[in-house]
């Protein structure tokens, strides 16, 4: 017997719906403090009894999102933690295209705290996980991972505001020379 739970094909329809929609109103600048369920039903052409059947609210919804998010991010960030070889730079460019594939997106929601403070995390996770993986040499200083984090969260959101001119590989390379494996 399977034991996991099948979705219906309906419902990931819908729910996919509802998310572009929410992405499609944070595009066109509408404050997070501003979404309705009115404004994403009317957007996604549901209806509200739609929206409720798979959120109890716009605070679900989101939470349920930015989950999802991070969920996508955690799997993006997976291959980093393998040292060694010369894909790093095809990694760290993997994981920056999630970021501008949802720019307009990220550009909204980096902005709160809670969303800023578990990227900040996602990221310090991944650094200590590599250092303690590479073992570095003792003798030599490492950048302290909260400068690192500093500046690599600085990178990211100037890239994502302002820098779309820039491609994900360009600054996954930028990042690589800018932090060499070991100082990671």
């Amino acid at each position: 017997m399977d034991t996991k739970k099948r979705v219906d094909p309906r419902t990931i329809r819908t729910k996919k719906m509802i998310k572009e929609a929410v992405f499609s109103l944070l595009a066109d600048h509408v404050e997070i403090s501003q979404l309705t369920v009115q404004k994403i039903t009317s957007r996604a052409g549901l209806n509200r009894a739609t929206f409720y059947l798979h959120y109890e609210d716009i605070n679900d919804l989101l939470r349920q999102l930015l989950h999802e998010i991070f969920d996508d991010l955690s799997k993006k960030v997976e291959p980093l933690l393998k040292i060694g070889g010369s894909n790093e730079p095809e990694h760290i460019a993997t994981l920056l295209s999630y970021f501008q594939e949802h720019r307009k997106v990220f550009a909204v929601i980096v902005e709160h705290k809670s969303f800023a403070g578990h990227l900040s995390n996602l990221l310090k996770n991944t650094i200590e996980k590599r250092r303690m993986v590479g073992k570095p040499d003792p003798t030599k200083q490492l950048v302290s991972i909260d400068v690192m984090i500093s500046s690599l969260m600085g990178i990211m959101m100037w890239w994502i505001k302002d820098g779309s001119e820039y491609s994900a590989e360009y600054i996954a390379s930028q990042m690589t020379l800018l932090y060499k494996r070991r100082y990671l």
